[in-house]
C-alpha cells in the first residue's frame, strides 16, 4: 500500500521547524529530504529511518521493520512524539551525508 498524500503532508508538517522540507515520489512510496538531505522513507504511511548509532538511545523502545523487500532493517519514527520525531531527524540530519551530485557523461 503507498502513502497517501496526507500522511507526506503531516510529516513535512511536522518536520517543517528543521528546515526546508521536501518529498519525492519513488516508486509509489516517498523519500522526505531535510535541507537537501534524505531522512526519511516513507511506505504504507510509515516512516522510516536507517538505523545508526547516534540515534540508538532515541530510538531504543521504537518498533523496526522494512520499508519494502529487499531494504536493510530500520526504525520506525513515532509521529505521535514530535518532539523524540525532530531530535531524532535533526540527529540523523547531522550525522547523513549531503547525496552525491550526478555528472553528466560527455557525448563524442
Amino acid at each position: 500500500m503507498a502513502c497517501s498524500i496526507d500522511f507526506i503532508e503531516e510529516l513535512c508538517e511536522i518536520l517543517s521547524p528543521l528546515g526546508e522540507v521536501r518529498s519525492r515520489k519513488m516508486m509509489g512510496d516517498y523519500v522526505i529530504y531535510v535541507n537537501e538531505k534524505c531522512v526519511i522513507t516513507a511506505c504504507d504511511n510509515l516512516a522510516y529511518v536507517k538505523k545508526l548509532p547516534c540515534i540508538e538511545d532515541l530510538m531504543a523502545d521504537a518498533e523496526t521493520g522494512t520499508p519494502y523487500s529487499g531494504a536493510k532493517e530500520a526504525y520506525i519514527l513515532d509521529l505521535s512524539n514530535r518532539s523524540n520525531a525532530l531530535k531524532v531527524v535533526a540527529e540523523l540530519w547531522e550525522a547523513l551525508p549531503f547525496p552525491k551530485s550526478k555528472t553528466k557523461k560527455m557525448s563524442d
